[in-house]
């Protein structure tokens, strides 16, 4: 399979030898692991969870299964995350009849070339859209949004257009999967503050020329946290929460007089940290749901398989001229990193009982398996 991608007829193969009834469910350790694990657990799975040496624990001392606690059954340590498209292990996951479940650690540590076309190994989800989170890549998720017909920021090609308040989304300099945001809203503003940064060597010049300006969105954020099954085609909100941001958080707990005092030593900082489960109110779920839908459809068009499973559209709920709307400014195409979304309402509202992710994606495994159908929900 080197050289090309992995097709559907590649991952149908390899699933012919696995035993249905002894499915593995795995998992790389961190991100949204343990949610997963724990779903596959209650669900009648055994579970694997693939740790960077160094950063194995909570997976294979605090959280692994014995005398009827934990979720962990398996762990492989590698030395670095990376290594999991070696053949070597790759083989004791085929061995396990293991079905992989991605994240963002996953796609961060990972190569997408590498994913694509050496992981020989069934991905619940859509395996190549993922890469499509990314905003130097061709028809990302600014363009699905754009095919969706959903409402996104006003974008500026330059910083030399910027007239209003915009958010600058520029990747670290040390941690390339992480983003300095920073605000400005004026052309001065941009220049002074990226100079700032790239002195402090926390943006680059390479990274500061791909990233991306945007309006900057004044409402009540939140995040909506879709499942979309392909078995039965149906698409549901699995909860919906708020990210928490370091160092910003801090900043936003103390008195206005103390935050400029604090902004003399200090600059602001949006670190996602964890996140926090928050309701809307009943009267938007429609326009949620028609926002999920339209983007579910928007992927079967642009894509040959389209969305599986997990994904979340973040945006804000903003007040305009008498009514609301929803602008949406970010998508993940996999499992977001929040286990929280099971203490939100929407899951029981469906099931009886809330539900996590976790279970929710070991729910489909499960269904899939047992009518001879996981060719359509692994890639």
């Amino acid at each position: 399979m080197l050289g090309r991608k992995i097709t559907q007829k590649d991952v149908a193969k390899i699933l012919e030898g696995y035993t249905p009834g002894s499915l593995t469910i795995g998992v790389l350790g961190g991100h949204s692991a343990l949610d997963v694990l724990r779903g596959a657990k209650k669900r009648g799975f055994s579970t694997l969870a693939v740790c960077q040496k160094g950063r194995e624990q909570a997976y294979a001392k605090y959280y692994r299964t014995r005398d009827g606690k934990g979720v962990v059954d398996d762990v492989i340590v590698v030395n670095k995350f990376s290594d999991i498209v070696k053949k070597d292990v790759q083989q004791q996951l085929r061995e396990k009849n293991t079905i992989f479940v991605h994240n963002r650690y996953f796609w961060v540590y990972c190569d997408f070339e590498d994913i694509e076309k050496k992981f020989e190994v069934p991905i619940f989800g859509t395996r190549d859209m993922v890469r499509l989170e990314e905003r130097d890549v061709p028809k990302n998720q600014y363009y699905l949004l754009k095919k969706a017909g959903i409402r996104t920021p006003k974008m500026f090609e330059s910083h030399k257009k910027i007239d209003r308040l915009a958010i600058v989304k520029v990747a670290e300099a040390k941690r390339g999967y992480e983003r300095a945001f920073f605000l400005c809203n004026s052309e001065q503003g941009y220049n002074e503050k990226s100079a700032e940064l790239l002195k402090k060597g926390t943006i680059s010049r390479e990274g500061l020329k791909k990233a991306v300006i945007e309006e900057y969105v004044v409402g009540a954020q939140v995040n909506l946290n879709f499942f979309y099954s392909p078995l039965t085609g149906e698409l549901e909100l699995m909860g919906t929460d708020m990210r928490r941001q370091t160092n910003l958080d801090g900043f936003l707990r103390l008195p206005v007089p103390e935050q400029v005092e604090a902004l003399r030593y200090l600059k602001p900082r949006m670190v996602e940290t964890g996140h926090v489960a928050v309701t809307v109110k009943e009267s938007l779920l429609e326009k949620i749901f028609a926002l999920g839908e339209k983007f579910v459809e928007a992927t079967r068009k642009e894509h040959p398989v389209g969305i599986i499973g997990p994904f979340a559209l973040q945006g804000a709920v903003v007040a305009e001229e008498g009514r609301e709307d929803i602008v949406i400014f970010d998508v993940s195409m996999r499992i977001p990193g929040s286990p929280g979304t099971m203490f939100t309402p929407y899951s029981a509202y469906l099931y009886g009982d809330a539900i996590s992710y976790g279970e929710r994606i070991a729910m489909e495994i499960k269904k899939a398996s047992e009518t001879g159908e996981l060719g359509k929900i692994c890639t």
